[in-house]
């Protein structure tokens, strides 16, 4: 009598035919999930977030691939069958990994998708239980490489928010409406004038000082992305990009921006109306819970894979609106303008280094039509207004790339096109503190600001290092550099 040869542990499952496409679509699906989570974790860091892709990875396809083996399993269908389970397994692995990798869908990537799917399908239909164990083991090399992603974010201190002394509960003695407009990109006027810019923006700098605004020579931002910026500046602190390794996503800069931060809450002690308006849904795709009173997009329409770029939205109109409905202060207005923005991030959409300084300048035009508009419009309802016109980080024109940004510089064109923002601020009345003097990075704008509000200077001695930092890949150990001085000097000194 012929002994019973012996099951593995997967065998056991794969010969259950019930179960079978659960465990095929589950490896789909895992692997994929686990290299999104690694990548995106800081877009993606809710709840909501969590239901959704378990939803969409391994849940949805659980449900496709059990009801398409029952089918299968119809006489007039008997042909297809042993195509099946291979062809769905390789199109929602690959659909999945393509989501993971591009963070949207696309037509095109999709029927490339397919194609490939069918021809791994007829090829390797036999070998589909060794290709799951391999998404398996996929799987499990995803695991250890999420899990120090999210002990980070578990770890992760506050302690740099708290401030040293009462700011957050400092009394305005006058309260103009504020507008903060933070045009992406846009580099000091100083700088344009020089280095790798030399582009002619006379007109634009000419309208504000006709309209009494009060312009920074060499102003800069202390960090070089859009997030580690506005979290520090709205904070009014450093936070040397949370000890991280990515200089565009640092932990919780999401919430720090949009649901709570030092500014805000001075702003609400002072019983300001606060108001979010933005072209794109950048800094809400991680479906932060509001800290401002109003915002031109809610969250619910914002899209769980996206990563917040898209057809910008027109702010002109509901700016307007709100300022219709609201003409009676005080308001603050958060106004995010992604132009001109900054070159390419990847040398492979690369138009050259001429090719993006010339992409640069007609996007700069842009800004200038849009600023121009807001501010004629503030000005118009709100005379004595406190207009503040102050970007984020530079253009990093000079560059055939954001990725010739990762690797050490002592260019001090370079740097400065890292780091040059623009600062113009339009003083109620005209008077400008005696202090203004101090204005030199956006750290510590609403430090300067609060003071000036409150007639308090003793906020202004605790005003942080007028520093700049970036982090660094190549030609230097990986890590935190100082790269700007106190003085603006370029230096490399890791943090």
């Amino acid at each position: 009598m012929q002994a019973k040869k012996k099951q593995g542990f997967f065998s056991f499952f794969f010969e259950k035919d019930n179960i079978l496409p659960i465990i095929t679509a589950i490896a789909a699906g895992l692997y994929p999930l686990l290299f999104y989570y690694t990548n995106n974790y800081k877009l993606i860091n809710s709840w909501g977030h969590f239901g959704y892709f378990v939803s969409l990875f391994i849940l949805a396809p659980i449900a496709i691939f059990f009801i398409a083996n029952k089918l299968s399993k119809v006489t007039s269908l008997h042909v297809v069958r042993p195509f099946v389970l291979p062809f769905l397994n390789f199109l929602f692995f690959l659909f999945f990994l393509n989501i993971a990798l591009y963070a949207g869908f696309s037509w095109l990537r999709s029927f490339i998708v397919f194609g490939i799917a069918l021809l791994l399908a007829f090829l390797l239909r036999k070998q589909l239980k060794k290709i799951i164990v391999f998404q398996f083991i996929l799987a499990v090399i995803g695991v250890f490489t999420l899990t120090p992603v999210v002990v980070k974010q578990l770890n992760y201190s506050k302690e740099w928010m708290k401030q040293p002394d009462g700011i957050e509960n400092a009394a305005f003695k006058k309260k103009p409406n504020i507008y903060f407009i933070q045009p992406d990109g846009y580099v000091n006027f100083s700088e344009l004038k020089r280095g790798n810019y030399k582009i002619e923006n006379t007109a634009f700098e000419s309208f504000l000082k006709e309209n009494n605004f009060q312009t920074y020579p060499d102003f800069r931002s202390n960090y070089a992305a859009t997030l580690p910026s506005n979290s520090a500046t709205f904070m009014m602190k450093h936070h040397y990009y949370n000890n991280g390794s990515n200089f565009t996503e640092t932990i919780d800069a999401r919430n720090v921006i949009i649901t709570d931060n030092s500014v805000l809450q001075v702003l609400k002690h002072n019983n300001y109306r606060t108001f979010f308006l933005t072209e794109q849904p950048y800094f809400l795709i991680n479906k932060p819970k509001l800290g401002y009173d109003f915002c031109n997009f809610s969250t619910k329409e914002i899209s769980f894979v996206t990563t917040g770029i898209g057809n910008p939205r027109n702010i002109i109109q509901p700016f307007k609106d709100y300022l219709k409905a609201y003409p009676e202060g005080p308001n603050f207005f958060f106004v995010e303008i992604f132009n001109p923005g900054h070159i390419i991030n990847r040398d492979v959409d690369s138009k050259g280094i001429a090719g993006e300084r010339e992409h640069y300048n007609e996007s700069l035009k842009e800004a200038n039509k849009k600023l121009t508009e807001l501010t004629e419009t503030i000005l118009k309802n709100d005379p004595e207004a406190l207009i503040v016109i102050m970007a984020d980080h530079g253009g990093f024109v000079g560059m055939k790339s954001i990725v010739d940004s990762y690797t050490k510089s002592t260019d001090p064109d370079f740097v400065h096109s890292i780091f040059s923002t623009i600062l113009a601020i339009h003083w109620p009345n005209g008077e400008k503190p005696q202090f203004d003097n101090k204005l030199k990075t956006s750290v510590n704008l609403f430090r300067i600001l609060i003071s000036y509000l409150s007639e308090n200077p003793l906020y202004l001695a605790n005003l942080q290092p007028d520093k700049s930092y970036i982090i660094i890949y190549f030609d230097a150990p990986t890590g935190i550099y100082e790269y700007l001085d106190g003085d603006g000097n370029v230096v490399f000194k890791k943090y």
